[in-house]
């Protein structure tokens, strides 16, 4: 055989093959969703962090899921974004937190916050390494929503009051803006529990329509201005110990989505809970530190008894809450029992720590 016709029959034969062997290759399906949340636009961490999740999924995913992001308001109304990813007709994907709909699901408020309950750390381990998540899903299967934790503010301050809490008394017909399960805490200690929105808190607290306000920790609270229209900031956030948010999406768009793309969201809706809670404590500290030496604004500690007197309030509420819900109280018993147990870890590790840390 002829050198070049040798080598022919080669390069044929190999090109056959290859056309035989190789793979089809095809374009991948893309996603193109809307993601709704209660935040307001360039909301600090909040609606920031929202927006980060976007764009890590977006490059992650080589753009095969484009997610935009809509502010509170934008789309639909803030408290509007649990029904319209339930129904999943406009947007697939929703920002909140779980508290906004204990009117609709009151099991709902353990998978945020509850008084006197866990804090950020005792709320991650529940969800990632206890039964938290598995119970989250449950109750959230009936209204077509999958959901991930996606955020902690970590432990909150108790908020701003115009006159001192000195006794249980003080707190007595005293109008406090404070939503979820500690505004109901609060309104069976005697105090105006009232919910209205957080860009209309400063004028309400100001103008004396309301006594106090609670928010979330020294980075808002100095963005608000609060430390101008009142002049006691209490702590610790008994009432929100470790706030989780969420990301929700609706279970008929999740399952039409390719597993690595299901394994993109989950891994991303976990960095940005890590990311929220780290970005939390790093700039509170940054603004605890200017509103103590800038504006000289004087932190105080609720007395014992008022703490006292607020847990056995917290202990009613929740005992009424399972009395009147099955699940409330099968989640209640499955929450006591591992706070109970991280309590008892926390004593030997955290706790134990702390008060060995300075010798």
């Amino acid at each position: 055989m002829e050198r070049r016709k040798f080598i022919r029959n080669i390069v044929g034969a190999g090109a056959a093959a290859a056309t035989v062997t190789a793979p089809a290759v095809h374009a991948k399906k893309p996603f193109n969703w809307k993601l709704v949340t209660t935040w307001p636009p360039n909301f600090p961490i909040f609606q920031e962090g929202v927006e980060k999740f976007a764009k890590e999924v977006r490059a992650m995913s080589s753009g095969q899921l484009n997610i935009t992001v809509f502010a509170g308001g934008q789309l639909v109304p803030p408290l509007g974004v649990f029904d319209a990813v339930s129904q999943g007709t406009a947007v697939q994907m929703g920002h909140g937190a779980a508290y906004y709909w204990i009117g609709k699901i009151p099991s709902a408020a353990f998978f945020t916050a509850v008084p006197f309950g866990m804090n950020a750390q005792g709320m991650n381990a529940w969800f990632y390494g206890g039964n938290g998540l598995k119970l989250w899903r449950e109750v959230y299967k009936p209204f077509n929503l999958v959901p991930f934790p996606m955020g902690n503010t970590g432990v909150q301050m108790g908020g701003w009051f115009r006159k001192e809490i000195k006794t249980v008394d003080d707190l007595k017909g005293l109008k406090m803006r404070i939503p979820g399960f500690g505004g109901k805490v609060m309104a069976k200690a005697g105090v105006n529990a009232i919910n209205i929105a957080g860009g209309e808190i400063y004028t309400a607290l100001e103008r004396g329509t309301i006594d106090a306000t609670e928010w979330v920790g020294p980075y808002h609270d100095l963005r608000l201005g609060l430390y101008r229209a009142a002049k006691y900031y209490y702590s610790p956030g008994w009432h929100e110990p470790g706030p989780t948010l969420e990301l929700t999406v609706n279970s008929k768009a999740w399952e039409s989505l390719p597993n690595e793309l299901k394994l993109i969201i989950e891994n991303a809706a976990a960095a940005s809970n890590l990311w929220m809670l780290s970005q939390f404590e790093a700039r509170n500290l940054e603004a605890l530190g200017k509103l103590k030496t800038k504006y000289k604004v004087k932190t105080y500690t609720f007395p014992k008894p008022v703490l006292q007197h607020l847990k056995k309030m917290t202990d009613a509420v929740l005992k009424e809450e399972a009395a009147k819900d099955k699940t409330f109280a099968r989640i209640w018993k499955e929450y006591e029992k591992f706070r109970k147990d991280n309590d008892a870890w926390s004593e030997l590790s955290e706790s134990a720590y702390a008060r060995v840390r300075d010798i």
